[in-house]
């Protein structure tokens, strides 16, 4: 069978997303008509407009964050992700519009909790059916993709390193293309070797004969003149062609595509929280920070006496600090030391400190002295969940020291984060302890999820608080 003949869903992409749309429609509306009916009641007029804003809202969110695109290069967990933080998101502005425009009475809370848990469970379970029903049509040679690699450096042996390791996305990759190699290659931590299929130009022919469906190239930029070369020749042709630009050898953070007024770019470093994010994020900080002070209420109270009678100064201590974008704030503790350190040089707490008062010696090795930068969370300051925010003058320290240092405010400081529940916090008086904090940070904002905040809110709680280098 050929390879262009077996892809069976090929002519029907735009109607699977339509499909896929509809199933999602279903899923929302059958899910309140199950609760409604599970509480023997009747599907009203109430029902219906929450369901209908909750529909709206799923779909708009699903534009932003392009859920109905090909997902044939993503693992399942990224789309189990976007489809959840998405409905999280509309689930979340159901609520919002009920509060300030209709004042609609729906269900009990349990029961539109129900209504959400079934509806996200069965939008993830129908979408890992259908990945597993794929995964084996592309295994038995079915609706998979041809692809050929222009291009056998670095960053192409990479490409097929990463289509080799997944044998689930349906892509059969014939070998590269290249002008300057002829002997197979070996890829990196595998027996595999492609082959040189042979030159550009052989390519082209090949493509043009229909033997090719996707190319990709992976030439360096610098051979600028051979890429608009191949380009124009493989525009006559139906294969779907992409570039995949030599990038990698930036420490990439949250790289995405945008354009600018029609012109196409490739960010390098960017945050996480854009579009639907940064609304399920602050939404989680906000609901979070709101009920912690409330049960926190009473003993910043009496930590607050217990400040003020044990040493001569004010309650809080408020110091400058980098927030989101570098931008400075202030940040808030429960003043811990008989100084107020806030300049161009700050001395980090070390242990002993005779700074220390005693009651702040009890609230630093707590981190109780913490408690009211719940307080900067509410404002939209700080996250609950984020790099710790250093001083201005420790920033400054290390931003010359430590590669990708800066990368840390990318997103809004938090009162904990990946680093401290792994035990990176306190004092850093080596070189390798900010470095290790910089790279936990790091990973945190590579692969932040709301699932991955609440963890690390739970971790917090039992090993977050206390530690031996907390003084």
């Amino acid at each position: 069978m050929n390879s262009r003949d077996s892809g069976i869903l090929r002519p029907h992409q735009a109607s699977i997303s339509i499909l896929q749309r509809l199933l999602d429609l279903l899923v929302i509306l059958a899910g309140m008509s199950v609760v409604v009916l599970w509480h023997d009641r009747k599907f009203d007029q109430d029902h219906a407009i929450a369901s209908l804003i909750a529909l709206v809202m799923f779909y708009f969110f699903s534009d932003i964050g392009q859920l109905y695109a090909s997902w044939r290069g993503e693992r399942i967990r990224e789309e189990i992700r976007k489809v959840g933080g998405i409905w999280a998101t509309s689930f979340i502005g159901l609520f919002l519009c009920d509060y300030i425009f209709f004042d609609i009475s729906m269900l009990e809370d349990v029961s539109l909790l129900q209504w959400f848990t079934l509806v996200l469970v069965s939008l993830c379970s129908y979408r890992v059916l259908m990945r597993i029903t794929l995964n084996a049509l592309r295994r038995r040679g079915f609706n998979t993709r041809s692809v050929a690699i222009a291009g056998a450096g670095p960053v192409g042996q990479r490409l097929a390193v990463n289509i080799s390791q997944a044998p689930w996305m349906g892509l059969d990759l014939l070998g590269f293309f290249d002008d300057q190699r002829r002997d197979p290659v070996r890829l990196a931590n595998s027996s595999i070797r492609l082959p040189i299929s042979g030159s550009l130009e052989d390519l082209v022919e090949q493509v043009r004969a229909g033997e090719i469906d996707r190319v990709y190239i992976t030439l360096p930029m610098r051979s600028e003149a051979r890429i608009r070369w191949l380009v124009d020749k493989l525009s006559d042709t139906t294969a779907s062609v992409y570039i995949v630009p030599d990038v990698f050898v930036f420490e990439l953070l949250h790289a995405r595509s945008q354009n600018i007024n029609g012109v196409p770019t490739i960010s390098i470093f960017d945050s996480p929280m854009t579009g639907a994010n940064s609304v399920v994020k602050r939404v989680e900080d906000i609901i979070l920070s709101l009920l912690i002070l409330c049960l926190i209420a009473a003993p910043m109270l009496i930590i607050s006496a217990a400040v003020k009678i044990s040493s001569p100064g004010p309650i809080f201590f408020r110091q400058k600090r980098y927030g989101i974008d570098g931008r400075p704030i202030e940040v808030w503790k429960f003043r811990s030391m008989c100084v107020m350190e806030n300049g161009v040089d700050v001395v980090q707490a070390t242990r002993n400190d005779n700074r220390i008062t005693a009651v702040g010696a009890f609230l630093r090795r707590t981190s109780l002295d913490e408690l009211p930068q719940f307080i900067n969370v509410l404002l939209g300051d700080m996250s609950i969940v984020g790099p710790r925010p250093h001083a201005v003058a420790h920033n400054e320290q290390y931003r010359g020291q430590i590669s990708s240092y800066m990368l840390r405010h990318k997103v809004k400081p938090g009162i904990t984060g990946w680093a401290q529940v792994n035990g990176w916090r306190g004092e850093t008086d080596t070189l390798d302890k900010m470095q290790k904090r910089v790279e936990h940070d790091l990973a945190y904002i590579h692969n932040w999820s709301l699932w991955w905040d609440l963890k690390i809110v739970f971790l917090t709680v039992f090993k977050g608080f206390i530690h031996k280098n907390a003084y």
